[in-house]
């Protein structure tokens, strides 16, 4: 058997993915760099993406024995695109924090003023 070619069971993608989640909400509560945070949470989001994607392996589709009636790469992709949506308006935001406080640490943007 060629671990390379054989299918891909869904416990270890359910393992990859819970991985991922951990280590990128660790990152995120323990960064005070806006820009660590940011990579936590994009993490946490492709985290969910591969759980995502582990639950619409075809043993969980709604014809076999186990239904859970999720297409998960749908969701994956919605996720990538809000991702992708959330990444450029935070960026903007800490550009935007840089350039009153020359710097990006979260710990000195305590002041919202419009």
């Amino acid at each position: 058997m060629n671990l390379l070619t054989a299918p891909l069971g869904v416990t270890p993608l359910l393992i990859v993915g819970a991985v991922l989640f951990v280590c990128g909400a660790v990152c995120m509560a323990t960064k005070r760099n806006a820009l660590g945070v940011l990579m936590g949470i994009e993490l946490v989001l492709n985290g969910a993406n591969v759980n995502f994607v582990a639950f619409s392996n075809p043993t969980l589709r709604a014809d076999s024995q186990f239904s859970l009636g999720l297409d998960g790469q749908l969701i994956a992709l919605f996720v990538i695109v809000l991702a992708a949506a959330e990444a450029a308006v935070a960026l903007a935001i800490v550009l935007n924090l840089y350039n009153n406080h020359a710097t990006v640490d979260l710990d000195r943007a305590d002041e919202l003023k419009g």
